[in-house]
């Protein structure tokens, strides 16, 4: 295994000096060190270290053990004097003494100093006017291609002199005593915006880096004026943006995939002047039974040399079995934003004519598509509502559960929603945009005894939007949330787009939408709408 990454180590010490490699990170390897290998290398050293196994078409699959998804409760923000009063300290972003903080590096340094390491040097952010340069020090070759392919690759002349301005140290396997840091578990996700460093411990699950980078973009665009989004993006006809807000499960990633409309990325992305901005290389879909027919262009690009598949059950011969979730829901494919035939090459769009804010409402309240008014869209941006339902989650019951995530990403936003909220609210105003609410959940009754929107009609429901097929359309008042609902869309039964015709019982569904719009008030007691 050294022999052969030595090599590459050699060759590419032609266009870097290998001593730079670390620097900043605060390390002195005794180990080798394999910077910015390339995807075939990647992938060559994560199977000779048996770190995953290849499918038939080529993509390489990975476990990730018993953290299968973000581990929300472990993460942590270093409460440091110079940004303690900006932060939004919640029990999402929980405060972690420097003292601790200086324990935990120390530790992770001497643990990182003792292994065979792999490095990238990364751009977050498409926009050079707002972009970051992130290195990564990780131990598996398998996460150093997650991170290649996640986010911006620069150009070979710009590795020359590369100095980070965020570094991530990443030790999946390094499992951590919970007193000595004053922690929860064995796991920790820390970071120190004073420091401008990341720690990740103890998990494999390689969502920690993509999300702990798109936290300090949360953090520092907004004191720019450009208000960072977790959405999906993509352009129309005339370059104008589309953005698609929504938590996971709604079909922002599906949607913004339209082989008519480029795309722009499909997560994270940033709202500036000039107009909309990838922060990302890459995309992250979720694949538990994906459908060729349904969505070719995620079906291809899981399907091909270069991608890493998280959790997916690969059988005998290589075949992909992405109907088994047994080792969970949240089965993912990574790949290069460049795997998506119509991906825009520079990750950037014009200003936004659409905002689509979706959600997957199991209760089967919501119409699928309706007009927000500017107070409604502001209403719903730091709502950020979506259902889970049994299934998707562990411990969930029958009932559908209302879940509410402040501006579609809670879990990222290190600074309160108001402040980003207000960055819509001016966003909205200084542009023609229209604002919609999708709902891609139920319909005729609540999740076990209604239907689930269908992917075909939510996509002309779409189509009617932003090819402007609803401009001159004639609306009607929803009654329990006051929104505005067009009679006719093409390509849709009329009698799903006013949710109560859809439904046999009319006072059943009265008493849902009221259960719905306490749920809803309740929520809005914790903000300023």
């Amino acid at each position: 295994m050294q022999k052969h990454l030595k090599a590459n180590i050699i060759a590419y010490a032609e266009t870097q000096n290998p001593e730079t490699v670390l620097d900043k990170t605060g390390l002195s390897a005794a180990f080798a060190v394999h910077a910015n290998l390339a995807a075939p290398e990647l992938v060559a050293a994560a199977l000779e270290r048996q770190e995953g196994v290849l499918s038939e078409d080529g993509a390489l699959a990975v476990e990730t053990g018993v953290h299968t998804g973000r581990s929300a409760k472990d993460k942590f923000i270093v409460d440091e004097p110079s940004t303690s009063a900006e932060v939004w300290w919640t029990d999402i972003n929980q405060k972690m003494s420097p003292e601790h903080f200086l324990r935990l590096t120390d530790t992770v340094r001497g643990y990182l100093s003792g292994q065979e390491l792999f490095t990238q040097d990364l751009y977050a952010g498409a926009d050079p006017a707002h972009r970051i340069k992130v290195r990564l020090v990780t131990t598996n070759a398998w996460h150093a291609l997650f991170a290649r392919n996640m986010f911006i690759r620069p150009a070979a002349d710009d590795l020359a002199d590369f100095v980070p301005d965020y570094v991530i140290l990443h030790t999946p396997d390094l499992e951590l005593d919970p007193e000595l840091y004053a922690i929860r578990s064995e796991t920790a996700v820390a970071l120190s915006f004073t420091q401008k460093l990341i720690v990740i411990a103890g998990t494999q699950y390689a969502g920690e880096i993509k999300k702990s980078i798109f936290t300090v973009m949360n953090w520092l665009l907004p004191p720019k004026g450009v208000l960072p989004m977790h959405c999906s993006a993509n352009i129309g006809p005339k370059g104008e943006s589309a953005i698609f807000f929504g938590l996971s499960g709604t079909g922002k990633t599906t949607l913004s995939s339209d082989r008519k409309r480029p795309l722009i990325g499909d997560d994270e992305h940033g709202w500036a002047d000039e107009g909309v901005f990838n922060f990302e290389g890459g995309c992250y879909a979720k694949v538990i039974r994906l459908n060729k027919e349904a969505e070719p262009d995620i079906w291809n690009a899981s399907h091909r040399f270069g991608a890493v598949l998280e959790n997916v059950t690969v059988q005998s011969g290589g075949k992909l079995d992405l109907d088994d979730a047994s080792r969970t829901e949240n089965t993912r494919s990574c790949y290069p934003t460049h795997f998506i035939p119509n991906a825009v090459e520079n990750g950037r769009g014009g200003k936004p004519e659409h905002v689509l804010m979706l959600t997957a409402d199991a209760f089967g309240v919501l119409p699928p598509i309706s007009k927000l008014t500017p107070d409604q869209a502001m209403h719903h941006f730091l709502s950020g509502y979506t259902a889970r339902i049994a299934g998707t989650e562990k411990g969930l019951g029958n009932e559908p559960e209302a879940t509410f995530s402040a501006c579609f990403g809670a879990p990222f936003l290190p600074r309160p929603p108001a402040i980003y909220g207000e960055l819509l609210r001016k966003r909205l105003a200084q542009g023609n945009v229209s604002c919609w609410l999708v709902n891609t959940g139920w319909f005729g009754g609540a999740y076990g005894v209604g239907q689930r929107m269908s992917l075909a009609h939510t996509r002309a429901i779409l189509s009617a939007v932003l090819e402007g097929g609803l401009a001159q359309a004639d609306f009607e008042l929803e009654p329990f949330f006051g929104l505005s609902v067009p009679k006719n869309v093409a390509g849709v039964p009329a009698d799903i787009l006013n949710p109560i015709s859809a439904w046999a019982d009319k006072e059943a569904y009265k008493a849902q939408a009221e259960k719905l719009v306490t749920l809803f008030a309740k929520n809005a007691e914790k903000f300023s709408v």
